[in-house]
């Protein structure tokens, strides 16, 4: 057998699991941490540290410049990112298995030079066929961060207050946000006064960007505008959070905001 022959049918089975996502699919990307727990309790304070928040950011920004692929929206809550792809995205031929090893090998690294030591994260794909549900998904890991903003911030103010990690969990099990927030608030913590990003999470997406410049021919100051990545820890929640990620999407299916040169696929891979 000749070596392209030999080179086609030993690569069937390297494709024999392949899937793609379909035409017309939106794609979100969600990302977590591997094993955080314990490298949290070892680097970081409790219940919120703004350096894990600023690294998590910075891994997200990563993604969104540097993975190859066109991400119009990053957020980020708690060891998770997720990754809202423009419309359009057709990197690799959509193959679900290309998308799942780039991200989570570039957020691993990047994470990992961050922190010092080997970290990583691994990637799942929700293929979501239109708006409504990506509202949904966006709404849903919204939801998910407040919750566990609240269960973090009542926990770990049991704990340093020497309750032990059974007596903390049993006191919590099975109430609601009312108790969870008295709680806080016999302690002198109102939940609702806390930052933002613990209890909304952090969003990055293009945004129209005034800068000042100097022209040298002419000696004069020019306003130029171009589409930048913005970091917004004070993001909406509720229905007008909904709206603010369909309105990332529609501007992007209008203007092409956050483009780039799309890498080709490799049929053979």
């Amino acid at each position: 057998m000749n070596f392209d022959d030999f080179d086609a049918a030993m690569r069937t089975y390297e494709q024999s699991l392949d899937q793609k996502i379909l035409p017309k699919m939106y794609i979100v990307a969600r990302l977590d941490g591997r094993g955080f727990t314990k490298m949290t309790n070892e680097h970081f304070e409790k219940p919120f540290d703004e350096r894990f928040k600023n690294m998590m950011v910075e891994v997200t920004r990563e993604l969104m410049k540097n993975s190859g692929f066109r991400v119009i929206y990053g957020y980020t809550q708690s060891d998770e990112i997720s990754l809202l792809f423009a419309p359009d995205e057709n990197s690799f031929g959509r193959k679900v298995r290309k998308i799942n090893t780039t991200l989570a090998g570039i957020a691993s690294a990047k994470a990992s030079l961050m922190l010092g030591e080997v970290v990583s994260l691994d990637c799942r794909i929700a293929p979501l066929p239109n708006k409504k549900l990506v509202e949904d998904y966006f709404s849903w890991r919204q939801q998910d961060c407040f919750r566990n903003a609240l269960n973090g911030w009542c926990y770990w103010t049991l704990r340093k207050e020497g309750a032990s990690r059974r007596q903390a969990t049993s006191i919590l099990a099975g109430k609601g946000d009312d108790f969870k927030n008295e709680l806080l608030f016999e302690r002198g913590v109102n939940f609702n006064d806390t930052p933002a990003w613990q209890r909304r999470g952090v969003g990055l997406y293009y945004k129209e960007i005034e800068r000042e410049g100097y022209n040298p021919k002419t000696g004069e100051t020019v306003v130029s505008k171009r589409n930048e990545l913005f970091l917004d820890e004070d993001i909406p929640c509720r229905q007008k959070y909904r709206d603010f990620v369909t309105t990332i999407l529609e501007t992007t299916e209008q203007d092409k905001v956050g483009s780039k040169d799309q890498p080709e696929e490799k049929e053979m891979e």
